[in-house]
């Protein structure tokens, strides 16, 4: 089973669907992304990207809301925080300041742009 994501106008993910192999696959039983993506506009119409469970595929799986970024080839989630920033490499948003290794449990404070310690 492959699965594979349908974009909008501004490549954010609307949903996410499975297509059996049959549909994706050449006779042989190749794969083919563009095999299943023809497959998807015939049904439904629109543009879709091929996403993978085990982030083999364009860094991780499609969820809905989040964004492809053709440049970087990969699904973005969409960003938690306005000051996060986004690290090209990884593709996973960061904060501006490290989360604290002393054991303790923080949540991200926007408003200070720090972690908060949760822990009584």
């Amino acid at each position: 089973m492959a699965h594979f994501a349908e974009l909008d106008e501004n490549n954010v993910v609307l949903r996410v669907i499975v297509v059996s192999n049959a549909d994706t696959s050449t006779p042989d039983g190749t794969e083919v992304e563009s095999i299943g993506i023809a497959f998807c506009q015939r049904l439904f119409g629109g543009n879709w990207k091929k996403t993978s469970y085990n982030g083999n595929l364009r860094k991780r799986y499609a969820g809905i809301g989040y964004t492809y970024d053709a440049a970087l080839d990969a699904f973005i989630a969409p960003r938690p925080f306005p000051s996060w920033t986004l690290n090209a490499q990884t593709t996973d948003w960061e904060p501006p300041i490290v989360y604290p290794t002393d054991g303790k449990v923080y949540r991200w404070d926007e408003t200070t742009t720090s972690w908060v310690s949760v822990e009584g």
